[in-house]
């Protein structure tokens, strides 16, 4: 059964952490010091939120799925559609380690397709040990398939 998924990008993570609490009438599941993660039930969503140095807003929507199968069925449905996708097997990012793929919709929106490994004790493993400044982050048009992280 896929789980809606948004990620937001907040100013100030300890004032987020309570407004989101508040809100959804439960503490977070995860708690980092630049990330926090709801895995609620009613409505069923993973909703995180993080200081990254992104502009505050939505950083991108998606699906989290519970097996390879639904991973690859809503993968082969978006290349039927035609949509340029990029994929990314094992990822680590936002302290998990995932198979996963992007696309963008029309408006420029991010929208992350993935299936949960792991969990990883860095933001994004891969772009640490690769020397990025951003760890993890969503990707561009520019990014190169198998790339860890881009904007």
């Amino acid at each position: 059964m896929k789980r809606f998924h948004v990620h937001v990008s907040v100013q100030d993570l300890p004032e987020s952490l309570r407004f989101y609490s508040d809100l959804f009438g439960a503490p977070p599941s995860v708690v980092k010091d630049d990330y926090a993660k709801w895995m609620l039930e009613d409505p069923r969503i993973n909703f995180a939120i993080s200081r990254r140095g992104r502009a505050a807003g939505v950083n991108h929507l998606g699906f989290q799925v519970e097996s390879d199968d639904e991973l690859k069925d809503l993968r082969e449905q978006v290349s039927k559609a035609g949509i340029a996708a990029l994929d990314q097997a094992g990822a680590s990012c936002c302290y998990a380690r995932s198979d996963k793929y992007w696309i963008e919709d029309p408006q420029g929106i991010a929208w992350e397709t993935f299936h949960t490994l792991g969990s990883v004790p860095i933001y994004g493993a891969e772009a640490k040990r690769s020397g990025e400044k951003s760890a993890c982050c969503v990707p561009t048009k520019e990014t190169e398939a198998g790339a860890a992280c881009c904007s």
